[in-house]
């Protein structure tokens, strides 16, 4: 087994369909990558992938080798990035983690700001789950992190960045998909995928707009991040409610409706320890609502005034 068998399959399962990761993430075709996979699955002797119709979608012993693949993978980058600063003078670091796909909406603004306070400051990105950045926040592995404000952070300060609005997502080929905007009814009658199985923040707020809307939403499918239940939506023919962000993450074979009326939204924070003492993180936080500002003049922030 190589280190890309490994890639190839964080990407397919990622992506839900062996074509968009060959196009978009690996560079290579589809028949040489399903080739990949066959070796990877021959070599390990289970059933990865169970193929659809529409995508590919992970067996439960396929979810459980994307966990130990993707922390393999993290373990060299970890330790390339070891042997890197080993050989190099030391320099200044600040930390910083995203939730998955908003990197394409913050980062670059974020940027232009830091080199802005200190030019020679090395950046390190990581992309986890809300708790997951949380946690990381507490153990002084980050110096900052865009997350949701979790309960039970101890000594965490969240600072508001925006309010994202929820849409629907669902197969481009789907009888809703013509709608503008969805009926939460409409939504209680088709295959649910939850997108929020390691984000209790995004999950109440979900259960609370289902809860007024008069509604019930049982998951058949639990994706393990927004990237993985669009997956499912692909596979499954299914719906589901994600923050509107993850247009960022959209292949061409799902689409994002408005949700009917006052749609719900969930909140976006910068959180950092309260003793972390950098300078630079303090002058960057003095600086979160020009941040903001910058942020919100892209199309992807527009759109979500016309949801209103």
């Amino acid at each position: 087994m190589e280190l890309r068998h490994l890639r190839y399959f964080v990407a397919v399962a990622e992506e839900g369909s062996l074509l968009t990761a060959a196009q978009r993430r690996l560079n290579t075709s589809q028949p040489s990558l399903s080739r990949q996979i066959r070796d990877l699955e021959f070599e390990i002797g289970v059933t990865l992938f169970e193929r659809k119709a529409r995508g590919v979608v992970l067996t439960p012993a396929g979810r459980v080798f994307l966990d130990h693949a993707r922390l393999a993978l993290l373990q060299v980058e970890a330790a390339i990035d070891g042997a890197q600063r080993a050989a190099q003078p030391k320099r200044p670091v600040l930390s910083m983690g995203f939730l998955v796909g908003l990197e394409v909406t913050w980062l670059p603004h974020l940027l232009r700001i830091i080199r802005e306070e200190a030019p020679e400051i090395e950046v390190t990105l990581c992309s986890l789950s809300s708790p997951e950045l949380a946690l990381a926040l507490m153990r002084g592995k980050l110096d900052m992190a865009f997350l949701r404000p979790e309960k039970q952070s101890l000594g965490l300060s969240f600072k508001l960045l925006a309010k994202e609005p929820l849409v629907a997502v669902l197969p481009a080929g789907h009888r809703l998909a013509s709608y503008k905007k969805i009926r939460p009814q409409d939504i209680a009658r088709e295959i649910y995928v939850s997108s929020a199985r390691t984000s209790p923040v995004l999950q109440a707020v979900i259960e609370e707009y289902a809860f007024n809307a008069g509604i019930t939403l049982k998951a058949k499918y639990e994706g393990e991040n927004i990237s993985s239940a669009m997956s499912l939506v692909t596979s499954s023919g299914g719906v589901t409610i994600v923050p509107l962000y993850a247009q960022n993450m959209l292949t061409p074979n799902v689409v994002a409706r408005a949700l009917e009326g006052v749609s719900p939204t969930v909140d976006l924070t910068l959180g950092y320890a309260e003793a972390n003492s950098s300078p630079l993180l303090r002058r960057l936080l003095s600086r979160v609502d020009e941040l903001i500002e910058s942020v919100q003049n892209q199309s992807i922030i527009r759109y979500a005034e016309t949801l209103s």
